[in-house]
């Protein structure tokens, strides 16, 4: 998915907003019973106020998540940089090679983000290189710290790369997570149903109000089209991949 189709799909959204408008005017114009909408305030309350509830939900939980993968960007770097540290720990001789496993490491995990747009086969390469250059470091770092003969050096080495691998599977799974599709079905569904039910309320006048039909229609979309972008912040406008920079500042400093 792009940003291109992100703004297709709100293009084609906008326009169904702003025909379920019309046809809510249009059934409204040709309703010859003037007291049958009566009463109905309740109902038209009960799904506005629905809507406004789901919208917010899910543009509190888009957030929160975006604030997420921002954060375990920084706890990745972090992590990397006290590993990298550490590595003064073990026996000079064996340090050159774990620091180009490292070196190595931290550009595939760098690659592995900055390519995640592209196909799917590919992003799968990127993580298994990635996880075998994870294995790499580890067998390396872990072998040159036992010949110190330090338990204390040992455990350092050894808890420093703990941390820096788990948090690459939080940081995937961060990645993974979203709310179900239904939620997105019924968000889109709320939103007609309450363009439908506002045209309804616009066709007491035969005049076609089309500055509130845009304002309406424009306004839900790009709300619902915010809380897509949060979700998915390395496709549209707000991106968090710009805090990637802490990372490639990280791996500057390696060298």
């Amino acid at each position: 998915m792009s940003i291109a189709a992100f703004i297709l799909v709100s293009v084609f959204l906008v326009c169904l907003m702003v025909a379920f408008i019309e046809c809510g005017r249009r059934i409204r114009l040709r309703n010859t019973d003037a007291n049958g909408s009566k009463g109905l305030g309740v109902i038209d309350g009960a799904v506005f106020g629905l809507m406004g509830l789901l919208l917010a939900f899910s543009f509190s939980g888009a957030e929160s998540r975006f604030e997420t993968r921002r954060q375990l960007i920084v706890q990745e770097t972090n992590a990397i940089g006290t590993a990298w540290l550490r590595v003064d720990l073990l026996p000079e001789a064996l340090q050159p090679q774990v620091r180009d496993d490292f070196r190595a490491y931290v550009d595939s995990r760098l690659t592995f983000y900055r390519e995640l747009t592209d196909d799917r086969a590919h992003t799968i390469r990127n993580l298994a290189r990635s996880n075998e250059l994870q294995k790499r470091v580890w067998t390396d770092a872990v072998a040159a710290a036992k010949q110190t003969g330090s338990p204390a050096v040992v455990s350092l080495v050894v808890s420093s790369l703990n941390e820096m691998i788990d948090i690459t599977t939080v940081r995937l799974v961060a990645l993974l997570t979203h709310p179900p599709l239904l939620i997105y079905i019924t968000l889109v569904v709320l939103a007609l149903s309450s363009a439908l039910i506002a045209g309804f309320g616009m066709g007491e006048s035969s005049k076609r109000p089309l500055l509130h039909t845009l304002v309406y229609a424009f306004a839900l979309t790009a709300t619902i089209y915010t809380i897509l972008d949060l979700e998915f912040p390395r496709i549209g406008f707000v991106r968090v991949d710009r805090y990637d920079q802490i990372l490639i500042d990280q791996r500057n400093s390696m060298n």
